[in-house]
């Protein structure tokens, strides 16, 4: 088993390993929460299409189905019935603003889906939760070496190459 950056785990890892190892985690840990947020972005969007399309289709299919539809309905009622032929076409046009009113409920309910979408507001929640957690991390304590048990501490020179 080894560590982020290779390292085998339990094996003593300089400072400058550690800080490059946290700061290749904070960057992952950032892209997965940016990541989070076009992905709920992007459901929420499809919400609001939905929500679009359904409120299209019910306008669509007032509009056009109302003419023939009336017709095909009212004279079937009359053929039932016997009634007079301006009630048949009004029970007609009630049975198709009926059809509308659902699909405009269904519409509706996708909107209100899509307007509750809370996705960006929960990353922005979670990245300040996880910004306040490792503002407020510490170092593990660790035991008290002799000083005669240090290891000896050489110099590094670094190159700007």
């Amino acid at each position: 088993m080894s560590a982020p950056d290779g390292s085998p785990v339990g094996a003593e890892r300089s400072i400058g390993q550690l800080f490059a190892s946290a700061t290749a985690e904070m960057s992952a840990l950032v892209h997965d929460e940016i990541a989070l947020a076009k992905a709920q972005l992007k459901q929420d969007v499809k919400r609001g299409a939905t929500s679009g399309g359904a409120f299209s289709a019910a306008g669509v299919l007032l509009l056009f189905s109302l003419p023939m539809l009336n017709f095909a309905l009212a004279y079937g009622i009359r053929t039932w019935s016997h009634w007079n032929l301006a009630v048949c076409f009004l029970l007609s046009f009630a049975a198709n603003v009926l059809v509308a009113g659902v699909l405009a409920l269904i519409g509706l309910v996708f909107a209100k889906k899509a307007k509750k979408g809370q996705g960006p507001q929960k990353v922005a929640a979670s990245m300040k939760e996880t910004a306040g957690v490792l503002q407020n991390a510490k170092p593990h304590p660790r035991p008290a070496l002799p000083s005669d048990d240090l290891p000896a501490i050489e110099a590094v020179g670094r190159s700007s190459s």
